[in-house]
């Protein structure tokens, strides 16, 4: 081994730690444990749990059936208008019970008049005509202030039998947020039935559980934000130099 020549360092001599360092292990070197980088945690975004508790809030009124305690008999019968088979099961109804109908959304009140008062002889005050409604969902919303009001709990629904489980759905959420219980009273639509498929069911059930938490329609919510037109008049107003052109 040659000796170092006077006024070389010795490579063999630790360096000085820093001062308020400890000795130990070099960082990454023999028996220094190993840090691992940290792993973003991905969060949900807020629509999912929003979506999340609509469909539980749901499901709870749909349930309902098993914890409410049992309806009183019916004080009205509500009919969804489409349909004239509706509207004379409806009259036929309301003749053999004695309860009030309320139309929503029916055929013109010329024939509805007829119908009700000369043909199954029912008084003009047993019968409201409604046209306020311009779809399922609005068959409800346009009502169900003016039924909790006149203190109906039990109301009888009458609509096409292809139509029941959208309407009932959909009323059960509306009908169901106001403390009014809906017993279906389909009519037979024969070969002229279309069914639903489940999308448009569920479709207007999120409408619905929706429209109860927010008191407005998601649909028309859409239109009038979700629109092509609008998204272009955004666009334009974002594009500097052009917002006032």
């Amino acid at each position: 081994m040659q000796a170092r020549p006077p006024g070389v360092p010795d490579p063999r001599r630790r360096r000085p730690l820093p001062r308020g360092r400890r000795a130990g292990p070099s960082p990454g070197g023999v028996g220094s444990p190993r840090r691992r980088s940290p792993v973003p945690r991905r969060r949900s975004p807020p629509w999912r749990l929003g979506l999340l508790l609509l469909l539980a809030g749901s499901w709870v009124w749909l349930s309902r059936g098993w914890w409410w305690p049992t309806p009183p008999p019916a004080q009205v019968i509500l009919v969804l208008g489409g349909d004239v088979e509706r509207e004379r099961h409806a009259a036929a109804l309301a003749r053999e019970r004695g309860l009030p109908v309320v139309v929503s959304g029916g055929s013109n009140p010329e024939y509805a008049q007829w119908l009700f008062e000369q043909h199954e002889g029912l008084p003009s005050q047993q019968v409201q005509l409604d046209y306020r409604a311009t779809d399922t969902l609005s068959n409800f919303t346009s009502l169900v202030d003016d039924l909790r009001q006149a203190r109906v709990r039990h109301a009888l629904l009458v609509t096409s039998s292809d139509h029941m489980d959208r309407a009932l759905l959909v009323g059960r959420i509306v009908a169901g947020s106001r403390g009014i219980q809906l017993t279906p009273e389909p009519v037979d639509c024969g070969e002229l039935c279309r069914p639903e498929g489940r999308r448009k069911v569920w479709g207007d059930g999120l409408r619905a559980a929706l429209w109860v938490v927010s008191g407005r329609d998601l649909r028309h919510w859409a239109a009038e934000h979700l629109a092509p037109e609008r998204w272009t008049e955004r666009v334009r107003r974002s594009i500097p130099g052009r917002a006032g052109r």
